[in-house]
């Protein structure tokens, strides 16, 4: 079986033709997410909490070590949340991602400051979103991946219409999406089974992929009266 009859039989759907979705990705020098209805079902705990999976996580460590092989570089990474999450600061430390910005209104803010810092071009970025708060990034970025949910149909059919999403994952927020977006990507680079062997192994290619990745130090950032704040975490 084909790799986009894979995931449409897994229920993904391909709003962009699949082959023009890896020539994009050939660009792609940034992985941007959302965090809540993405890496979660947007449920929070009392303290404004929302968690994330393992399963998860794996996907964004192996989809950034397909990159390192297929790009000979690292990825830049980055969480741009409109809440303040603990969780959220904690993955990003432990997986070593550039940025998290949070209580970010207007996302795109954070995307200019990002580009800016790292002469990074926005189609240049693959955004991973689900819903509304996402849409300045996802009307200009280069890879658009948005979380369904069967709640919001009308919402979907928005996105679908007016091009703001090129790949609409089958498995919702909270039920691994971002495993799926994440593998989708990593088999359009055509090196999974490099990825998974080399992973397995503890390869000296990923042994060096790691030692770059230890070197990121996360970046804390809010948005306060419009002006973006550098934080300590």
């Amino acid at each position: 079986m084909d790799l986009e009859a894979t995931f449409i039989n897994s229920g993904g759907q391909f709003i962009t033709d699949h082959s023009l979705i890896a020539r994009k990705l050939q660009n792609i020098k940034a992985y941007i997410f959302d965090w809540d209805g993405v890496f979660n079902n947007g449920q929070k705990s009392l303290d404004g909490g929302s968690n994330f999976s393992e399963v998860d996580s794996m996907g964004t460590n192996l989809l950034r070590f397909s990159h390192f092989l297929k790009q000979g570089q690292m990825p830049l990474t980055a969480v741009i949340s409109g809440e303040k999450n603990d969780t959220a600061f904690y993955f990003c430390k432990r997986e070593c991602f550039d940025y998290s910005f949070f209580k970010t209104p207007h996302k795109l803010d954070a995307l200019n400051f990002i580009c800016k810092q790292n002469n990074i071009q926005i189609n240049e970025v693959a955004y991973f979103f689900d819903d509304v708060l996402d849409l300045s990034i996802a009307e200009v970025c280069g890879l658009k991946i948005m979380v369904n949910r069967k709640a919001n149909p009308l919402f979907v059919d928005y996105c679908v219409k007016n091009t703001l999403v090129d790949y609409l994952t089958g498995a919702e927020g909270g039920e691994y999406a971002i495993r799926e977006a994440t593998e989708l990507l990593i088999g359009l680079n055509e090196n999974f089974n490099m990825v998974i062997k080399e992973r397995t192994n503890n390869s000296e290619s990923y042994a060096r992929y790691i030692g770059q990745r230890r070197m990121v130090k996360t970046q804390f950032f809010t948005v306060r009266d419009q002006l973006i704040e550098s934080v300590e975490i």
